[in-house]
């Protein structure tokens, strides 16, 4: 029981902390340096979720080329500077991983 009540209440204080900033706070009056480095959240989230799995499939860090992963994340950096499309770069990059697990084990 206290495990849940541990979790409800955890919930809630995330909960009320994200709504009191989205309610009580007003985003034009933030300074424009705020708002400038507020543009590089979603990105540095994703490269939070993404680099591990690129830089550590087996739990430990490996940048040799051994690694596929970090092999296709290299192609697939490049469709995205190319082409500037998420989709595509998602696409891309996993049929690179894909065809280099297919041709190399």
């Amino acid at each position: 029981m206290t495990t849940w009540l541990a979790i409800v209440g955890v919930g809630l204080v995330t909960l009320l902390t994200r709504a009191s900033f989205m309610l009580f706070a007003n985003p034009h009056k933030f300074p424009h340096a705020f708002r400038v480095a507020l543009a590089f959240v979603p990105p540095a989230v994703l490269a939070a979720i993404v680099a591990p799995g690129l830089f550590m499939p087996e739990g430990t860090l490996d940048f040799s080329f051994d690694n596929l992963r970090w092999t296709a994340g290299l192609a697939a950096l490049a469709v995205a500077a190319r082409t500037r499309n998420a989709v595509a770069t998602i696409y891309m990059g996993m049929a690179i991983l894909w065809a280099l697990q297919w041709t190399l084990r």
